[in-house]
């Protein structure tokens, strides 16, 4: 008899956690609370109907999102150190893209063109698993990781950290659109992506993930 996916999750991180802590480590990518950031700009803080802007607001929907990502944890911390990335970001990302499913009707956005928790595009990719399934998670995080290889080929005098900033901003608007470090988010979503995906990183690591 096939194992649930649930189940074999649950054992894989009871493994895990018997030798390596998932919130912390070497990871490939970077850090983020290396990284610079001014959180949301007041256009994501105005959609989500917070009056101020900035870190604030990117704490805020981060704590909002905070009891709604317990479900996923070990989930996502297997797949953070399967791909050598920081769980936090991972986490980051599913709020920012979908307040992690409580924005999506059957696993979709409101438009049916985006899936899952970490909001593919149908279009763009061959979307594997149920939408909040760990292979979704681990698409969407492989994804985030190809947007990093690219802006490390682009600008390869980028730091790390740079590149971590640039390759969450190309999740978002693709690498073709990232053009100088200082205006990373120049054609991301509110034009704070990467911003705001950053300062909820933060947030999440140092709250466990």
């Amino acid at each position: 008899m096939k194992m649930p996916e649930t189940m074999l999750v649950v054992l894989m991180g009871l493994c895990l956690t018997a030798f390596v802590d998932l919130s912390s480590g070497a990871f490939c990518y970077g850090y983020v609370k290396e990284i610079a950031t001014s959180g949301a700009s007041c256009i994501t803080a105005k959609l989500n109907k917070l009056k101020y802007c900035g870190h604030v607001a990117s704490l805020q929907m981060a704590e909002a999102d905070f009891k709604r990502l317990a479900k996923y944890k070990v989930t996502i911390g297997i797949v953070a150190h399967n791909l050598c990335i920081e769980p936090s970001v991972i986490a980051a990302i599913i709020s920012r893209e979908s307040h992690v499913g409580a924005s999506l009707k059957n696993g979709m956005d409101a438009g049916g063109k985006y899936f899952g928790l970490m909001q593919l595009s149908k279009e763009w990719h061959k979307v594997k698993g149920d939408w909040d399934s760990a292979e979704h998670i681990t698409q969407g995080t492989e994804v985030l990781i190809q947007m990093m290889k690219s802006i490390q080929t682009k600008f390869p005098t980028w730091t790390i950290n740079q590149q971590l900033k640039g390759a969450i901003a190309a999740y978002n608007c693709g690498p073709g659109n990232v053009k100088t470090y200082p205006e990373v988010d120049k054609y991301t979503t509110g034009r704070d992506y990467s911003n705001d995906v950053v300062a909820r990183a933060i947030y999440f690591k140092v709250n466990g993930f």
